[in-house]
C-alpha cells in the first residue's frame, strides 16, 4: 500500500507559498510514497517536481489542477498543459487523451470553484475519481456529501490535503493499492478503485496562515501584471 499527496501546490500557483524542493521534503519527512503538485493551471512546476522526486525516494506524479468553465479539476499523470476555460466534458476528455486521470477536488463547495453547481450528477460522475477528504477548513459538510456521492455511484474516492504552503502537506493521503511503485501502476489503482483515504483538518490557525498568504500573494501577482 502507497501513501500519496494527490493535491498541492508550489509557488507556481497564484495563490501558493513554497518551491517543489520543500514540498518533496515535507512529503518524504511526513513517509509518503509520491506525491502530486496539482498547480492552478500551471504544469511546469510538477513537471519539475516528478523529475526530482526519486533523490526523495518519492513517486512523483506530473498534474495540475484545471480551472474548466464548471469548475476544478486535478489533471493527474499528464505532461502538457490542459489549458482553462473548456466543458468539464473537454476536460476530461484533453487528460484522457494524454493518459491521464480526471479527479474532481472538493466538488460541492461552491465557494472553491466545486463543479457539482454548474453540471449534472450523470456528468460528475463520469470523472475518474472524487476527492471525498480535502483537508481545509470548512470543507467538512461537502467532504461528506462528495463520500455520499461517490460511494451511491461507486466511483474511486481519494483525499489531498490542498496545500498551499509545504507543512501542510499529507495532512490528507490517499492510501493506493499500487502493483507496483510506479506513477502507471498508481494513476491504474486509482482508476480501479483500489484507494482508502486518511486525513485530518488542517488547523484553523494554519488555515487562516495560507489564506492571507494566499490573498497577499494575489494581490502582488496582480500589481506585477500589465494592464
Amino acid at each position: 500500500m502507497l501513501r500519496a499527496e494527490l493535491h498541492c501546490h508550489s509557488s507556481l500557483s497564484y495563490d501558493g507559498r513554497d518551491p517543489v524542493d520543500m514540498l518533496l521534503g515535507q512529503a518524504a519527512a511526513v513517509g509518503l510514497d509520491a506525491l502530486a503538485v496539482t498547480d492552478h493551471d500551471e504544469i511546469e512546476a510538477s513537471l519539475a517536481a516528478a523529475e526530482q522526486a526519486a533523490d526523495y525516494d518519492l513517486v512523483g506524479i506530473p498534474g495540475m489542477e484545471v480551472t474548466s468553465e464548471a469548475g476544478h479539476v486535478l489533471a493527474l499523470g499528464v505532461e502538457e498543459l490542459v489549458p482553462p476555460g473548456l466543458s468539464f466534458v473537454e476536460t476530461l476528455d484533453r487528460i484522457h487523451a494524454q493518459g491521464g486521470i480526471a479527479v474532481v477536488p472538493h466538488p460541492f463547495q461552491r465557494s472553491r470553484h466545486g463543479v457539482a453547481p454548474h453540471i449534472s450528477e450523470a456528468t460528475l460522475a463520469s470523472a475518474d475519481a472524487i476527492e471525498v477528504y480535502n483537508s481545509r477548513l470548512f470543507t467538512g459538510r461537502s467532504n461528506r456529501t462528495a463520500e455520499r456521492f461517490a460511494a451511491a455511484r461507486n466511483l474511486p474516492m481519494t483525499a489531498g490535503s490542498d496545500a498551499h504552503i509545504a507543512e501542510m502537506v499529507g495532512q490528507a493521503v490517499t492510501e493506493v493499492d499500487a502493483a507496483e511503485r510506479t506513477v502507471d501502476a498508481v494513476l491504474d489503482a486509482i482508476r480501479d478503485g483500489r484507494t482508502s483515504v486518511v486525513g485530518k483538518r488542517t488547523p484553523w490557525r494554519i488555515s487562516l496562515r495560507q489564506f492571507g498568504g494566499g490573498v497577499r500573494r494575489r494581490i502582488a501577482r496582480a500589481l506585477r501584471t500589465p494592464f
